[in-house]
Protein backbone atom coordinates (compact mmCIF):
# COMPACT_ATOMS: atom_id res chain seq x y z
CA UNK A 1 0.00 0.00 0.00
CA UNK A 2 1.76 3.03 -1.13
CA UNK A 3 -1.09 5.50 0.96
CA UNK A 4 1.32 6.50 3.23
CA UNK A 5 -1.80 8.05 5.77
CA UNK A 6 -1.47 4.43 6.28
CA UNK A 7 0.60 1.55 4.97
CA UNK A 8 0.47 -2.30 5.32
CA UNK A 9 3.19 -4.81 5.05
CA UNK A 10 3.08 -8.98 4.79
CA UNK A 11 5.55 -10.65 6.85
CA UNK A 12 6.15 -14.33 6.50
CA UNK A 13 6.50 -16.03 10.40
CA UNK A 14 8.65 -19.14 10.47
CA UNK A 15 7.87 -21.66 13.18
CA UNK A 16 10.73 -23.48 15.28
CA UNK A 17 8.83 -26.23 14.55
CA UNK A 18 5.99 -27.82 12.63
CA UNK A 19 3.46 -26.66 13.87
CA UNK A 20 0.39 -28.94 14.36
CA UNK A 21 -3.02 -29.12 15.51
CA UNK A 22 -6.71 -30.40 15.13
CA UNK A 23 -7.30 -28.11 12.28
CA UNK A 24 -3.52 -28.74 10.18
CA UNK A 25 -0.46 -28.18 10.39
CA UNK A 26 1.54 -25.11 9.45
CA UNK A 27 5.13 -24.12 9.37
CA UNK A 28 4.67 -20.27 8.64
CA UNK A 29 1.99 -17.80 9.07
CA UNK A 30 1.73 -14.89 7.43
CA UNK A 31 1.49 -11.55 9.62
CA UNK A 32 0.49 -7.77 8.42
CA UNK A 33 2.21 -4.97 10.34
CA UNK A 34 0.36 -1.83 9.89
CA UNK A 35 2.09 1.77 10.08
CA UNK A 36 0.40 4.96 10.32
CA UNK A 37 1.42 8.44 8.82
CA UNK A 38 5.33 9.04 10.06
CA UNK A 39 5.01 5.62 11.98
CA UNK A 40 2.94 7.62 15.01
CA UNK A 41 1.29 3.94 15.74
CA UNK A 42 1.90 0.66 14.47
CA UNK A 43 -0.79 -2.12 14.57
CA UNK A 44 -0.48 -5.64 13.33
CA UNK A 45 -3.41 -8.24 12.01
CA UNK A 46 -2.80 -11.58 11.68
CA UNK A 47 -5.02 -14.58 12.05
CA UNK A 48 -4.54 -18.50 11.35
CA UNK A 49 -6.41 -19.89 7.59
CA UNK A 50 -8.46 -22.28 9.65
CA UNK A 51 -10.34 -19.34 10.67
CA UNK A 52 -11.55 -18.82 6.73
CA UNK A 53 -10.61 -14.85 6.52
CA UNK A 54 -8.90 -14.16 3.02
CA UNK A 55 -6.37 -11.70 2.98
CA UNK A 56 -8.10 -9.65 0.43
CA UNK A 57 -10.80 -8.74 3.09
CA UNK A 58 -8.02 -7.10 5.41
CA UNK A 59 -6.93 -5.47 3.07
CA UNK A 60 -9.85 -3.99 1.72
CA UNK A 61 -10.57 -2.19 4.99
CA UNK A 62 -6.61 -0.89 5.17
CA UNK A 63 -7.49 0.59 2.06
CA UNK A 64 -10.19 2.26 2.90
CA UNK A 65 -8.87 3.78 5.59
CA UNK A 66 -6.42 4.85 3.80
CA UNK A 67 -8.32 6.43 1.88
CA UNK A 68 -10.84 8.39 3.75
CA UNK A 69 -9.96 11.75 4.90
CA UNK A 70 -11.62 11.24 8.59
CA UNK A 71 -8.92 12.37 11.03
CA UNK A 72 -6.84 10.18 13.16
CA UNK A 73 -8.94 10.00 16.59
CA UNK A 74 -7.47 12.28 19.46
CA UNK A 75 -9.35 10.52 22.09
CA UNK A 76 -9.46 6.43 22.78
CA UNK A 77 -13.69 7.16 23.18
CA UNK A 78 -13.01 7.88 19.53
CA UNK A 79 -11.83 4.86 17.96
CA UNK A 80 -14.42 2.26 18.25
CA UNK A 81 -16.45 4.86 15.57
CA UNK A 82 -13.81 5.62 13.77
CA UNK A 83 -12.97 1.89 12.99
CA UNK A 84 -16.48 1.24 12.73
CA UNK A 85 -18.21 -2.29 12.34
CA UNK A 86 -16.95 -3.52 8.56
CA UNK A 87 -14.28 -5.91 7.93
CA UNK A 88 -12.60 -8.84 9.47
CA UNK A 89 -11.45 -8.99 13.36
CA UNK A 90 -7.93 -9.27 12.49
CA UNK A 91 -8.09 -6.01 10.68
CA UNK A 92 -9.45 -3.98 12.76
CA UNK A 93 -7.62 -5.08 15.55
CA UNK A 94 -5.08 -3.86 13.02
CA UNK A 95 -6.28 -0.41 12.99
CA UNK A 96 -7.55 -0.54 16.96
CA UNK A 97 -3.71 -1.38 17.97
CA UNK A 98 -1.89 1.18 15.39
CA UNK A 99 -4.70 3.95 16.94
CA UNK A 100 -4.15 3.13 20.24
CA UNK A 101 -0.37 3.08 19.82
CA UNK A 102 -0.83 6.63 18.43
CA UNK A 103 -2.32 8.01 21.48
CA UNK A 104 -0.30 6.80 24.08
CA UNK A 105 3.14 7.59 22.64
CA UNK A 106 1.64 11.45 21.89
CA UNK A 107 0.50 11.29 25.74
CA UNK A 108 3.85 9.82 27.06
CA UNK A 109 1.64 6.79 28.35
CA UNK A 110 2.45 2.87 28.63
CA UNK A 111 -0.88 1.44 26.65
CA UNK A 112 -2.04 0.39 30.05
CA UNK A 113 -1.97 3.79 31.29
CA UNK A 114 -3.72 5.24 28.71
CA UNK A 115 -6.69 1.88 28.99
CA UNK A 116 -6.94 3.45 32.90
CA UNK A 117 -6.14 -0.43 33.56
CA UNK A 118 -3.84 -1.37 36.45
CA UNK A 119 -0.42 -1.83 36.23
CA UNK A 120 0.33 -5.71 34.25
CA UNK A 121 1.62 -8.22 36.91
CA UNK A 122 4.03 -10.63 36.33
CA UNK A 123 2.54 -14.00 35.16
CA UNK A 124 4.44 -16.95 33.20
CA UNK A 125 2.82 -17.82 30.33
CA UNK A 126 2.03 -21.58 29.14
CA UNK A 127 4.33 -23.09 26.48
CA UNK A 128 2.83 -24.46 23.62
CA UNK A 129 3.79 -27.63 22.56
CA UNK A 130 1.77 -28.86 19.62
CA UNK A 131 0.38 -32.36 18.40
CA UNK A 132 3.17 -35.05 17.95
CA UNK A 133 3.95 -38.78 18.91
CA UNK A 134 3.61 -39.24 22.84
CA UNK A 135 7.60 -39.70 22.89
CA UNK A 136 8.47 -36.34 20.83
CA UNK A 137 6.12 -34.20 23.17
CA UNK A 138 7.28 -36.03 26.29
CA UNK A 139 10.79 -35.01 24.65
CA UNK A 140 10.24 -30.76 24.38
CA UNK A 141 8.88 -30.85 27.28
CA UNK A 142 12.33 -32.41 28.88
CA UNK A 143 14.05 -29.99 27.06
CA UNK A 144 11.79 -26.89 27.91
CA UNK A 145 11.83 -28.16 31.54
CA UNK A 146 12.82 -24.21 33.05
CA UNK A 147 8.90 -23.44 31.72
CA UNK A 148 6.17 -23.89 34.60
CA UNK A 149 3.01 -24.33 32.39
CA UNK A 150 3.17 -26.12 29.20
CA UNK A 151 -0.16 -26.33 26.69
CA UNK A 152 -0.71 -29.29 25.29
CA UNK A 153 -2.31 -29.23 21.84
CA UNK A 154 -4.82 -32.56 21.65
CA UNK A 155 -7.45 -33.27 19.10
CA UNK A 156 -6.36 -36.56 17.56
CA UNK A 157 -5.68 -40.25 17.99
CA UNK A 158 -3.70 -41.01 21.37
CA UNK A 159 -4.53 -37.90 23.27
CA UNK A 160 -4.21 -39.82 26.95
CA UNK A 161 -1.05 -41.54 26.05
CA UNK A 162 0.34 -37.74 24.42
CA UNK A 163 -0.97 -35.93 28.07
CA UNK A 164 0.16 -39.19 30.20
CA UNK A 165 3.93 -39.12 27.94
CA UNK A 166 4.09 -35.11 28.92
CA UNK A 167 3.13 -35.85 33.04
CA UNK A 168 5.70 -38.38 33.05
CA UNK A 169 8.58 -36.42 31.80
CA UNK A 170 7.13 -33.24 33.59
CA UNK A 171 5.70 -34.32 37.01
CA UNK A 172 6.18 -30.24 38.11
CA UNK A 173 4.65 -28.93 35.60
CA UNK A 174 0.50 -27.13 35.25
CA UNK A 175 -0.56 -28.51 32.50
CA UNK A 176 -3.59 -27.07 30.21
CA UNK A 177 -4.93 -29.13 27.13
CA UNK A 178 -6.18 -27.56 24.16
CA UNK A 179 -8.15 -29.78 21.55
CA UNK A 180 -9.32 -27.12 19.07
CA UNK A 181 -12.92 -27.88 18.90
CA UNK A 182 -12.12 -31.73 18.20
CA UNK A 183 -14.17 -33.45 20.23
CA UNK A 184 -18.07 -33.59 20.52
CA UNK A 185 -19.86 -32.89 24.18
CA UNK A 186 -19.88 -37.30 24.59
CA UNK A 187 -16.14 -37.43 23.67
CA UNK A 188 -15.15 -34.94 25.40
CA UNK A 189 -16.85 -36.11 28.60
CA UNK A 190 -14.77 -39.71 27.78
CA UNK A 191 -11.73 -37.34 26.96
CA UNK A 192 -12.02 -35.28 30.48
CA UNK A 193 -12.49 -38.52 32.46
CA UNK A 194 -9.73 -40.32 31.21
CA UNK A 195 -7.17 -37.24 31.59
CA UNK A 196 -8.64 -36.72 35.23
CA UNK A 197 -5.24 -38.48 36.85
CA UNK A 198 -2.84 -36.41 34.99
CA UNK A 199 -4.08 -32.93 36.72
CA UNK A 200 -4.58 -30.89 34.32
CA UNK A 201 -5.07 -27.21 35.25
CA UNK A 202 -7.53 -26.53 32.41
CA UNK A 203 -9.48 -28.16 29.09
CA UNK A 204 -9.49 -25.52 26.49
CA UNK A 205 -12.06 -25.35 23.39
CA UNK A 206 -13.05 -29.28 23.84
CA UNK A 207 -16.33 -29.02 21.57
CA UNK A 208 -17.14 -27.57 18.25
CA UNK A 209 -17.62 -23.82 18.66
CA UNK A 210 -21.21 -23.42 17.55
CA UNK A 211 -21.70 -25.82 19.92
CA UNK A 212 -21.68 -23.65 23.22
CA UNK A 213 -24.46 -25.93 24.91
CA UNK A 214 -22.61 -29.09 24.06
CA UNK A 215 -19.41 -27.28 25.82
CA UNK A 216 -21.94 -26.03 28.96
CA UNK A 217 -22.61 -30.07 29.12
CA UNK A 218 -19.23 -31.01 29.03
CA UNK A 219 -18.53 -28.72 32.03
CA UNK A 220 -21.12 -30.39 34.31
CA UNK A 221 -19.34 -33.66 33.24
CA UNK A 222 -15.93 -32.13 34.60
CA UNK A 223 -14.05 -30.91 37.53
CA UNK A 224 -11.09 -29.23 35.35
CA UNK A 225 -12.54 -25.74 34.08
CA UNK A 226 -13.07 -25.72 30.05
CA UNK A 227 -12.25 -22.46 28.25
CA UNK A 228 -13.46 -21.38 25.73
CA UNK A 229 -11.54 -20.18 22.58
CA UNK A 230 -13.32 -20.26 19.24
CA UNK A 231 -16.38 -20.53 20.74
CA UNK A 232 -16.06 -16.80 22.20
CA UNK A 233 -15.91 -13.83 19.65
CA UNK A 234 -18.42 -11.53 20.59
CA UNK A 235 -20.34 -9.71 24.07
CA UNK A 236 -23.17 -11.97 22.97
CA UNK A 237 -20.95 -15.64 23.20
CA UNK A 238 -19.55 -14.72 26.85
CA UNK A 239 -23.52 -14.10 28.12
CA UNK A 240 -24.14 -17.38 26.51
CA UNK A 241 -20.87 -19.43 27.59
CA UNK A 242 -21.99 -17.69 31.03
CA UNK A 243 -25.85 -19.46 30.95
CA UNK A 244 -24.02 -22.78 29.76
CA UNK A 245 -21.72 -22.86 32.85
CA UNK A 246 -18.80 -23.01 30.64
CA UNK A 247 -16.20 -21.75 33.51
CA UNK A 248 -13.47 -19.86 31.31
CA UNK A 249 -12.98 -18.14 28.20
CA UNK A 250 -9.82 -17.18 26.13
CA UNK A 251 -9.59 -13.67 24.27
CA UNK A 252 -7.47 -13.27 21.07
CA UNK A 253 -7.27 -9.41 20.14
CA UNK A 254 -7.05 -10.60 16.34
CA UNK A 255 -10.30 -12.88 16.85
CA UNK A 256 -12.86 -10.18 18.43
CA UNK A 257 -11.47 -6.84 16.68
CA UNK A 258 -9.38 -5.39 19.13
CA UNK A 259 -8.54 -4.00 22.37
CA UNK A 260 -11.70 -2.27 23.37
CA UNK A 261 -13.70 -5.44 22.81
CA UNK A 262 -11.40 -7.55 24.83
CA UNK A 263 -12.01 -4.74 27.58
CA UNK A 264 -15.40 -5.39 27.25
CA UNK A 265 -15.58 -8.80 26.76
CA UNK A 266 -13.09 -9.09 30.19
CA UNK A 267 -15.25 -7.16 32.35
CA UNK A 268 -18.56 -8.82 31.57
CA UNK A 269 -16.87 -12.17 32.29
CA UNK A 270 -15.37 -10.66 35.36
CA UNK A 271 -19.27 -9.87 36.17
CA UNK A 272 -20.60 -13.35 34.90
CA UNK A 273 -17.88 -15.14 37.47
CA UNK A 274 -15.90 -16.43 34.13
CA UNK A 275 -12.22 -17.13 34.77
CA UNK A 276 -10.18 -15.12 32.02
CA UNK A 277 -7.75 -16.24 29.63
CA UNK A 278 -5.19 -13.87 27.60
CA UNK A 279 -4.22 -15.50 24.65
CA UNK A 280 -2.74 -14.96 20.81
CA UNK A 281 -2.48 -16.41 17.75
CA UNK A 282 0.70 -17.23 16.23
CA UNK A 283 1.55 -13.37 15.20
CA UNK A 284 4.54 -11.12 15.90
CA UNK A 285 5.72 -9.54 19.33
CA UNK A 286 4.00 -6.64 18.68
CA UNK A 287 0.50 -8.18 18.29
CA UNK A 288 1.64 -9.73 21.64
CA UNK A 289 2.84 -7.09 23.74
CA UNK A 290 -0.03 -5.18 23.02
CA UNK A 291 -1.99 -7.84 25.02
CA UNK A 292 0.77 -8.32 27.71
CA UNK A 293 -0.69 -4.53 29.41
CA UNK A 294 -3.92 -6.53 30.37
CA UNK A 295 -2.20 -9.24 32.12
CA UNK A 296 -2.99 -7.64 35.17
CA UNK A 297 -7.10 -8.65 34.85
CA UNK A 298 -5.93 -11.89 33.31
CA UNK A 299 -6.67 -15.45 35.23
CA UNK A 300 -4.09 -17.65 33.08
CA UNK A 301 -1.76 -16.06 30.37
CA UNK A 302 -1.07 -18.08 26.95
CA UNK A 303 1.34 -15.35 25.47
CA UNK A 304 3.93 -17.28 23.79
CA UNK A 305 3.82 -16.84 20.56
CA UNK A 306 6.95 -15.21 20.17
CA UNK A 307 8.98 -18.33 21.56
CA UNK A 308 7.58 -19.88 18.69
CA UNK A 309 8.17 -18.26 16.08
CA UNK A 310 11.55 -18.42 15.05
CA UNK A 311 12.10 -14.76 13.01
CA UNK A 312 9.86 -12.76 15.01
CA UNK A 313 10.44 -9.17 13.30
CA UNK A 314 9.74 -7.42 16.45
CA UNK A 315 11.06 -7.07 20.18
CA UNK A 316 8.59 -5.77 22.85
CA UNK A 317 7.36 -8.03 25.79
CA UNK A 318 9.97 -9.66 28.09
CA UNK A 319 10.17 -13.36 29.21
CA UNK A 320 12.46 -14.83 31.79
CA UNK A 321 14.01 -17.90 32.19
CA UNK A 322 10.67 -19.52 33.45
CA UNK A 323 8.60 -17.70 30.95
CA UNK A 324 7.34 -14.72 33.16
CA UNK A 325 6.68 -12.08 31.04
CA UNK A 326 6.92 -8.61 31.49
CA UNK A 327 6.79 -5.17 29.19
CA UNK A 328 9.88 -3.04 28.95
CA UNK A 329 10.56 -0.54 30.75
CA UNK A 330 9.74 3.26 30.10
CA UNK A 331 7.92 2.94 26.84
CA UNK A 332 4.94 4.66 25.65
CA UNK A 333 2.66 3.07 23.28
CA UNK A 334 2.62 -0.62 23.11
CA UNK A 335 5.93 -0.32 23.58
CA UNK A 336 7.77 -2.60 20.63
CA UNK A 337 10.62 -1.74 18.08
CA UNK A 338 11.84 -2.94 14.80
CA UNK A 339 14.34 -6.30 15.26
Amino acid sequence: MKNPRLTYEAITLEFHRPFRLSTGTSLTRKAFWIRLENDEGWGEGTIPPYYGIPDEEMIALWDAKAESDLPFPDDPAEISAWIGDAGPAPARTALDLALHDRLAQKQGLPLWKLLGVPKPKPLATAFTISIAEPAEMAEIARENAQYPVIKLKLGTQDDVARVAAVRAARPDARIYVDANAAWSPDEAIRQIKALEPYHLEMIEQPTPKEDIEGMGYAQAHSKTPLVADESVRSLADVEALAKAGVQGINLKLMKIGGLIPALEMLRRGRELGIKIMLGCMSETALGVTAMAHLTALADWVDLDAPLLIKNSPFKGLQYDAQATISLPADRAGIGVEKV
